[in-house]
């Protein structure tokens, strides 16, 4: 399981020319979910996530998590983070979870934000366009298997 977490000042996703979720002050986050991922792997990155300290404190320093600045999470699902791009130079989403699985495991990490967070989501299978802005830029990838983080 892959996810980019950006820090953003704001940030949205549009289907068919429809805004369908947009948050302001938070994280997006950009999430790939693997053959033979768990439950297991969506807790141990929802709860890193949650208390990141990337958030700036008084002082200007990353001190703050999600939850301390009520900040809001947008998470969209991104299949194309598990690209394997080491023969040839068509990508291969071979490693991909088919859509029941991986859709089931992100509804799971929508749940554990949701209890400390407010959560919005793009579509699931949809083509999204996804815009945001930075705020750092702050930029970090997370990797999860087996129930442990790897990075």
């Amino acid at each position: 399981m892959k996810v980019v977490i950006q820090r953003v000042d704001s940030s949205s996703v549009t289907v068919n020319m429809d805004k369908i979720s947009s948050i302001d002050n938070g994280l997006l986050i950009l999430w790939g979910v693997e053959v033979e991922d768990s439950i297991e792997d969506v807790n141990i990155l929802t709860e890193k996530i949650l208390n990141l300290r990337i958030f700036s404190d008084e002082e200007g320093k990353m001190n703050k998590s999600i939850v301390d600045v009520q900040g809001s999470i947008l998470l969209v699902s991104q299949f194309t983070l598990l690209a394997d791009v080491s023969k040839g130079n068509r990508p291969s989403f071979i490693k991909s979870e088919n859509p029941e699985k991986a859709k089931l495991l992100l509804k799971s990490a929508v749940k554990n934000l949701s209890e400390k967070v407010q959560v919005k989501e793009g579509e699931f299978g949809a083509f999204m366009k996804v815009e945001l802005i930075n705020d750092g830029p702050v930029t970090i990838l997370l990797e999860a298997k087996n129930g442990k983080l790897l990075t």
